[in-house]
């Protein structure tokens, strides 16, 4: 499976030239925990994350209102092609530490967003419907059995 399947096509962004106010209250307001940067060709230049605000900015004791998303973000946001199969993009998320990549087409043109949250929550949705299976097709799920009501066995004879 390629990243396109589980991208977030719809991207909270924000410009390297608002004052980290600004996009801190839009991260608020969207309930997110990043904004991507992009240029003028909608390709990603940057992404400033509630930590890199909480960490360049209230941290160092800089005004949010004079502080600029440029000074805050993580330029060079880590990227993978729309194509990329899922486990390799875990790969890097891992490999570099991050929790969020920014999903590019061919002309690095910002198509979505790939977040490990997505893909938790994609996992969980997959071993919801396997254990739905397992459900279905165990021994007792076949006798007829369920995991409130368990079948009636017939009383054993005594002996005499």
């Amino acid at each position: 499976m390629t990243v396109a399947r589980l991208c977030q096509r719809a991207v909270d962004v924000a410009d390297a030239g608002e004052s980290v106010q600004v996009a801190a209250a839009r991260m608020r307001a969207r309930n997110v925990g990043s904004l991507l940067v992009l240029d003028a060709r909608k390709q990603p230049i940057g992404i400033v994350t509630d930590r890199d605000l909480a960490l360049r900015v209230v941290a160092e004791g800089a005004s949010p209102l004079s502080t600029r998303v440029a000074d805050a973000m993580t330029t060079s946001p880590v990227r993978v092609d729309e194509q990329t199969p899922l486990e390799q993009a875990l790969g890097r998320m891992q490999k570099h530490g991050i929790r969020r990549l920014a999903v590019v087409a061919e002309d690095d043109v910002l198509v979505g967003v790939l977040t490990l949250d997505d893909v938790v929550a994609w996992l969980a949705a997959e071993f919801r419907s396997v254990g739905a299976v397992l459900e279905r097709s165990s021994p007792r799920a076949l006798l007829g059995e369920t995991p409130t009501r368990p079948r009636k066995r017939p009383r054993a004879k005594a002996r005499r």
